[in-house]
């Protein structure tokens, strides 16, 4: 790398970013100004000296990747995407924070062009940014060959103090330390500025030292506003470090060139029209006009969109001679870049009959999984330090480790994520975005509730994440309410684009796998037991892969159980027992409620049919299950300790105690009269 070169146009684009994100903000009377005015130095640096993509492609799969953590400064970004010519006008620009604008209040992927992940929520790109590294370093290692670097990016991330204090960022650094990941270059815009004012009212830890206990490389700058050749220079330092992620600890004044600079007043509030005037008067730009970029910038920018394109014309000749030399390897690396699964993947999950002996659905995952990593290899992932609980990896499996500490490598697909439940979905995230990796993450399910916020952006995201988890009600007993997952079902069953399975056997477990590998921009959670469960004698991948089925049929019936998971064969139980009563019970087991939501009506309505009450039955809140049934029995408070049997039985999730219930809701609607009609039937 040569040595800094100050530019006669470096002024005048700074002088641009900043004026641009006083109009922006301005403009929509709402937003954060004061970070891209702040950080504009940093960015001009990085994006015109550095930064490797092409904004007339913006899915290049070698490009380098940027990261908003603190994505309230998201007019930084939208900035710097239209100088450099992405799909975004400046009437988008003038369109920020406008109802159906490509310019969101936050970076949302998928909506904006040349946005990788969505943030907002303070940490979560810190943590995306490492699950970016990740599968950076994972495919380098899978694919690359000597005079074949075809996976050489750098991940550089924008961060603030309040990422830094949130947790799942110091799980996510913590995790990116130990693995040695040397492809990460994070700027912490050191301003001294919250919310609630200066930082010295709540943060006043040395983040230097903690990083680098982490084992990170940190560098600083100590003049953001103006040292360029700093800036410059750090970054050339960040990127020698080959086996260390990099902090460069950056000290800007928020807000820089306005009558309020160093100050939270600048933070989340638009500055006043005769403070953007004289802001622009100070920095050389016509202070009448709004929105102006100079020719120069435009073609500063402009050099490096065209620097990109040919970056990706080299690029392609390189993958094209790759494949005339490894012609296997080719074929399987642009698979998994276009995310295409292999012909006939599916073939190879498991299936079961009722004679098949009963096994919890937790070891069932593991024999998916040990079935179908062979023949899908892009499948990465890794358990929260409950690897032998929740049975999540496979004789064959090598862990994701640097070498250097002789317990794995960079091929290997397991990775170790240690208790750090949220950072580990986070990251999943993360390396959903980056492409040629499919991740599935594990805990415990009550657990799943630490990483509740990353799991919500992988639904807004579109982010394929897996999560197996296990010990999934009070059906895993001893540990008692503190583990034992009572309202997590409903929370989860409530958000949107997340498929939540409760599988009741050993078919149902291999359609839930089915449906979430398929399922390419929707995350799922697999929410399995500690107990056995018995095989059902009427389960099919081909029928549970529609969410809901009748697994026990009966003509004219009295009575509708619907239930799912471990309490399906406790609902059939109660069912024999009910028809050796006279009482006629169908039962349906619903596993996945979105995916039988998705269902024709007729299907549904052939389902949970009209004509009789229909009950349901979960070991978990009942909240959420009128929706599917007249009448819900589960549970209305915690959970107790204590052998399973013994706690299913305190709580009257049995046969015999479920027959007694069931005598009594068709008593109840007998003696009521009138016709009984599903409680699918609604005029909306």
């Amino acid at each position: 790398m040569s040595k800094f070169t100050q530019q006669p146009t470096d002024d005048i684009c700074i002088a641009t970013i900043r004026a641009l994100a006083a109009d922006v903000v301005g403009k929509a009377n709402s937003g954060h100004p004061g970070a891209p005015m702040g950080m504009a130095p940093v960015s001009h640096v990085l994006f015109s000296r550095f930064f490797n993509a092409n904004p007339k492609n913006s899915k290049w799969y070698n490009r380098d990747r940027f990261v908003l953590s603190n994505g309230h400064a998201c007019a930084l970004q939208y900035i710097l995407l239209h100088l450099m010519g992405y799909k975004l006008s400046m009437d988008d620009l003038k369109q920020f924070r406008q109802l159906n604008s490509l310019t969101p209040g936050h970076p949302e992927a998928g909506h904006t062009d040349g946005i990788e992940v969505t943030t907002g929520p303070l940490g979560q790109g810190f943590a995306n940014a490492v699950g970016l590294g990740i599968a950076q370093a994972h495919m380098a290692a899978t694919f690359n060959k000597d005079g074949f670097d075809l996976v050489n990016n750098y991940t550089y991330v924008f961060t603030g103090d309040g990422c830094l204090m949130e947790g799942v960022a110091s799980e996510a650094a913590s995790l990116a330390g130990h693995l040695q990941l040397g492809n990460l270059i994070y700027f912490y815009d050191d301003n001294h500025i919250s919310i609630d004012g200066d930082t010295a009212v709540a943060f006043t830890e040395n983040v230097e030292q903690r990083f680098l206990s982490y084992g990170w490389q940190v560098l600083h700058v100590d003049d953001g506003d103006h040292d360029l050749e700093g800036i410059y220079n750090a970054i050339v330092e960040a990127q020698k470090v080959k086996n260390k992620p990099t902090l460069i600890r950056l000290r800007t004044t928020i807000g820089y060139g306005s009558k309020q600079q160093g100050t939270h007043g600048v933070h989340g509030a638009p500055l006043k029209a005769d403070d953007i005037q004289a802001l622009k008067t100070k920095f050389g730009l016509p202070a009448d006009q709004s929105f102006y970029v100079p020719t120069e910038t435009y073609k500063v920018y402009g050099e490096i969109a065209i620097r990109g394109a040919a970056l990706e014309k080299k690029w392609d000749a390189l993958l094209a001679s790759y494949g005339q030399k490894y012609p296997k390897e080719y074929a399987e690396l642009t698979r998994r870049i276009a995310g295409k699964l292999p012909d006939g993947w599916e073939k190879s999950l498991p299936t079961y009959t009722a004679s098949d002996a009963a096994q919890a659905s937790r070891k069932l995952s593991e024999i998916v999984l040990t079935a179908i990593t062979p023949v899908l290899p892009e499948l990465m992932g890794g358990s929260a330090d409950l690897t032998g609980s929740n049975l999540t990896r496979t004789k064959a499996m090598v862990d994701f480790q640097p070498e250097s500490t002789g317990l794995g490598n960079y091929k290997g697909t397991y990775i170790r994520f240690g208790v750090r439940e949220h950072g580990m979905g986070a990251i999943a995230n993360g390396m959903h975005a980056y492409g040629g990796v499919t991740p599935f993450v594990a805990t415990f399910m009550n657990f799943v509730s630490y990483a509740a916020g990353a799991v919500r952006l992988s639904a807004l995201s579109k982010h394929q994440v897996i999560w197996v988890a296990t010990h999934d009600s009070i059906g895993l007993g001893e540990d008692g309410p503190t583990h034992q997952p009572i309202e997590t079902a409903a929370h989860f069953r409530a958000t949107p684009n997340l498929d939540f399975w409760r599988p009741a056997d050993g078919n149902e477990t291999s359609a839930a796998y089915y449906v979430a590998l398929t399922r390419r921009e929707t995350p799922s959670i697999l929410s399995l037991s500690r107990q056995n469960l018995p095989n059902l004698e009427a389960s099919s991948i081909e029928r549970a892969a529609k969410g809901g089925y009748v697994v026990h049929e009966e003509q004219s019936e009295d009575l509708t159980i619907v239930s799912c998971g471990s309490e399906v064969s406790i609902a059939l139980e109660a069912a024999s027992l009910l028809k050796a009563q006279g009482v006629k019970t169908r039962v349906v087991s619903l596993p996945c409620w979105s995916i039988f939501d998705s269902q024709p009506a007729e299907y549904r309505l052939s389902v949970l049919r009209s004509g009789a009450p229909i009950l349901s039955v979960e070991a978990l809140s009942t909240f959420g299950w009128q929706k599917y049934s007249h009448e819900q029995f589960g549970l209305f408070g915690w959970g107790a300790s204590g052998p399973y049997q013994k706690v299913y039985e305190k709580f009257g999730i049995t046969g015999p105690n479920l027959a007694a219930v069931g005598k009594k809701i068709v008593a109840f609607y007998k003696q009521k009269g009138g016709e009984v009609i599903s409680p699918l039937v609604k005029a909306i």
